[in-house]
């Protein structure tokens, strides 16, 4: 439940006017403990710690359709960090999206989920922020957005007419405590909206909270589709059960369901591996109530057919027209080894099947054909997970032949698989 830098999860915003004063508090090791687990909760170091760059110091690119913004030093240095930030200067970016000059932050920070944090969580974060991270000397980089359009205000009326205007979660006293502390990781800390719920014609997510319109009903984001999570049986998280969901969370993989890849495989490597499981069984317990939103077509938890018969490809010879063939070819050279001939999977369930796969079951392809070409490497609790990436290894035309061949074999019956001119573009795009 994390983001990728792009446009989708910048939707042009910030800035309430107030914030309540939250208490200056003696800082003690145990608040700087729990800070340390609501950052992780939050997935801070998502956006604000580049490849290869220091925790927490910034300078990650996020590429708009106007220019690339860079993400801001949250470490405590006090002339280029939040050093000299108080609780309550902290408190205001946070929930208000203003920073302590009072200028406007671009919401690559997701100040609407943001403001539901309550004082004394945002008290642990400051601890931690403040004294149990390593200062570090790097200056903010200006973004490439040029004038007239790197003007601030207009994100002012944005603000006004789509951010939430209450700050502090609301418990919901007809719902359990389980329920509610489910509610205050998903749409507030763990701001899972960012990813899953689709934008309004201003870029605005479409809801915040469980009732509102399509709210985790699923998005495109920068190449990636992230699904469907709401309590559709069919297409969102219904039909798992809790401790699937818990286990998902955890380990990024389900087999039979789903395999975590993408900004999802880092939202489990930096952030979801680590919470407790008390947690973790709040977040499924609040997903499977969210109202569900339905999709088109059978669920994409039930598609495929083994490919029983692909063994006898073995022997084929491919011809320029046989493009089924040479798919089924890179198929058995490059997958099958892992995934097994008929898309079976292993065994012990490390290497997933391909049948029932929510990847291979869904019409958004971009997932699919993002691990075909760029593998998956997702940190785990047990060490790395990696799928390697084909990207330098097949052509364009080498690429399409393998992806029409799986959506043949275990796709869903209305997914159209890409073209190689499609890939080619893909590729040009960068993504």
């Amino acid at each position: 439940m994390t983001r990728l830098a792009s446009w989708s999860a910048l939707p042009s915003a910030l800035a309430l006017l107030a914030t309540p004063a939250v208490a200056q508090q003696p800082t003690d090791q145990a608040l700087i403990d729990k800070g340390e687990y609501l950052a992780r909760a939050g997935d801070c170091t998502a956006c604000h710690t580049a490849p290869e760059g220091e925790p927490f110091a910034g300078g990650l690119p996020m590429s708009t359709p106007v220019g690339t913004i860079y993400t801001t030093n949250i470490t405590p240095d006090k002339e280029t960090g939040i050093g000299q930030y108080t609780v309550e200067d902290f408190a205001n970016a946070l929930r208000n999206g203003e920073a302590k000059d009072g200028h406007q932050l671009y919401p690559a920070m997701p100040y609407p989920s943001f403001s539901t944090l309550n004082d004394a969580d945002i008290e642990a974060l400051y601890a931690y922020f403040q004294h149990g991270v390593e200062p570090v000397v790097k200056e903010n980089r200006d973004s490439d957005i040029p004038w007239p359009m790197s003007m601030r205000w207009p994100l002012n009326v944005w603000a006004w007419m789509f951010a939430p205007d209450e700050v502090g979660y609301q418990p919901d006293a007809s719902k359990s405590d389980e329920w509610n502390r489910g509610a205050y990781l998903v749409e507030g800390l763990g701001h899972c909206g960012t990813c899953h719920t689709p934008r309004g014609i201003a870029f605005q997510e479409k809801g915040y909270a469980a009732g509102d319109e399509d709210y985790l009903a699923g998005a495109e984001l920068d190449g990636w589709y992230a699904f469907n999570i709401t309590g559709d049986e069919d297409h969102g998280v219904g039909g798992w059960s809790d401790e699937q969901l818990i286990t998902y969370l955890e380990t990024g993989s389900v087999p039979g369901k789903a395999q975590a890849a993408g900004p999802m495989g880092e939202a489990i490597g930096h952030s979801l591996r680590f919470l407790k499981r008390e947690d973790l069984k709040a977040i499924a317990t609040y997903l499977k109530s969210v109202p569900a939103v339905s999709e088109a077509g059978p669920s994409r938890f039930e598609q495929g057919q083994p490919a029983d018969d692909v063994a006898r490809l073995r022997g084929i010879d491919l011809t320029e027209d046989a493009a089924q063939d040479q798919g089924a070819r890179l198929y058995l050279g490059a997958c099958a080894s892992c995934h097994g001939a008929s898309g079976q999977g292993s065994q012990d369930g490390h290497y997933p099947p391909l049948i029932n796969n929510s990847v291979m079951g869904s019409t958004h392809l971009g997932n699919l054909t993002q691990v075909v070409l760029h593998g998956i490497h997702r940190e785990t609790n047990d060490g790395e997970l990696l799928m390697p990436a084909l990207d330098q290894d097949i052509s364009n035309d080498e690429a399409a032949s393998l992806m029409a061949y799986l959506v043949e074999q275990f796709g869903h019956p209305d997914a159209q698989a890409p073209t190689a001119a499609e890939i080619d573009e893909w590729r040009q795009a960068g993504h």
